[in-house]
């Protein structure tokens, strides 16, 4: 299974990074990526067990089940239902210090493509995207934390 990663450091405290980027009333206002964000079923926190639907700018949704929830290091999640070149996809958002006032930012993306007769050529294909959109999604977290101001729970 193709396996993407990405990590950044961001001058701000890993908790409330953490928070932020689980808090799905703020999420849109960093979150450049996503056209819609919410959580289903009634969820008002992210928490293993909890569904999220994600639309991203281009159009496509998902529909992810968080399985690991370990606030301030890490989140997990994999789809339940998604795309149809997707067959399967798993995230995960790391959060480790580096140093006084600054936190490494990891995420990393699992994915297999569908049908399994074109794997060969559509992984290269997503790997290359998903890499693009993660490098994307952090820098604009990066913004949001450190010039933006977005890390004040308020709003």
């Amino acid at each position: 299974m193709p396996t993407v990663e990405y990590s950044l450091v961001i001058h701000a405290e890993r908790g409330a990074l953490f928070e932020l980027t689980q808090d799905y009333g703020r999420r849109r206002r960093w979150d450049s990526f996503l056209k819609e964000a919410r959580l289903l079923n009634g969820a008002t926190r992210a928490a293993v067990g909890v569904r999220a639907w994600c639309v991203a700018w281009h159009g496509l949704g998902m529909e992810t089940e968080y399985v690991t929830f370990s606030p301030p290091a890490v989140v997990a999640v994999r789809m339940t239902r998604g795309p149809a070149v997707l067959e399967t996809f798993a995230g995960s958002w790391r959060f480790d210090e580096a140093g006084p006032g600054a936190t490494r930012v990891t995420f990393r993306y699992h994915f297999k493509a569908r049908p399994r007769w074109l794997r060969r050529l559509i992984d290269p294909v997503l790997g290359v995207l998903f890499m693009r959109d993660a490098r994307l999604r952090l820098n604009a977290l990066k913004r949001a934390a450190e010039a933006l101001d977005l890390l004040r729970v308020s709003g």
